[in-house]
């Protein structure tokens, strides 16, 4: 029944999708219905400017930090932490709230596995801004850290299958989100992010 719990709190938790609502209640608007359509900090960024992303950000990373907390509450260890953040990165791109339309779990799952995995995700995170600050796409960025994130726990946990399994889940999930990122990378058509914008100006 705990496992039940962790993950049904976790999904309803990941189900708040900041940057809808914070799109709605601040801008009158549904950032799903503009840019890329996506409910995620990158596209918060380039239509609404630096300070929507970055309440965005710290709000998707927050709801995945309290669903590793309850997981670790109820179920105990990397175990239920794990639980908690499948839950709640599965909530975030797939909201009951919002007609199942979200994210890609990018941040929540930073968020997430930030708490289990501090080391890990750190250098995942490294990974990502190194192959985001050359490329200057963001996608890329999370794609690597999809892919490397899951590598560092492998080799660096003792073995779990259900650790190890999660966390590969959850990178997994990631790259699956990232599916028409990568088909518009491959074709030379996916957008690049203006630097501008980090200086509190909208993307053009």
């Amino acid at each position: 029944m705990r496992l039940i719990v962790t993950l049904a709190i976790g999904y309803l938790l990941g189900s708040l999708s900041t940057g809808v609502l914070l799109s709605r209640l601040l801008a009158r608007g549904d950032v799903r219905r503009q840019g890329s359509g996506n409910a995620g900090t990158t596209n918060m960024l380039r239509v609404y400017g630096r300070g929507m992303a970055l309440l965005t950000l710290a709000g998707d990373m927050l709801k995945g930090v309290i669903a590793v907390l309850i997981g670790f509450a109820l179920v105990g260890g990397a175990r239920g932490g794990l639980l908690g953040a499948v839950g709640a990165v599965l909530g975030h791109n797939f909201p009951v709230f919002f007609g199942f339309k979200g994210g890609k779990g990018i941040a929540t799952s930073f968020g997430c596995l930030l708490v289990i995995f501090p080391a890990q995700t750190l250098l995942a995170f490294a990974v990502f801004l190194l192959v985001f600050l050359v490329t200057r796409y963001v996608s890329a960025g999370s794609l690597a850290a999809a892919v490397t994130l899951p590598i560092f726990v492998i080799v660096s946990v003792p073995y779990d299958p259900i650790v190890w399994a999660g966390a590969a889940f959850l990178g997994l999930l990631a790259i699956a989100r990232h599916a028409p990122n990568i088909r518009r990378l491959l074709s030379g058509t996916e957008n690049r992010i203006d630097f501008a914008v980090f200086k509190g100006k909208k993307a053009k």
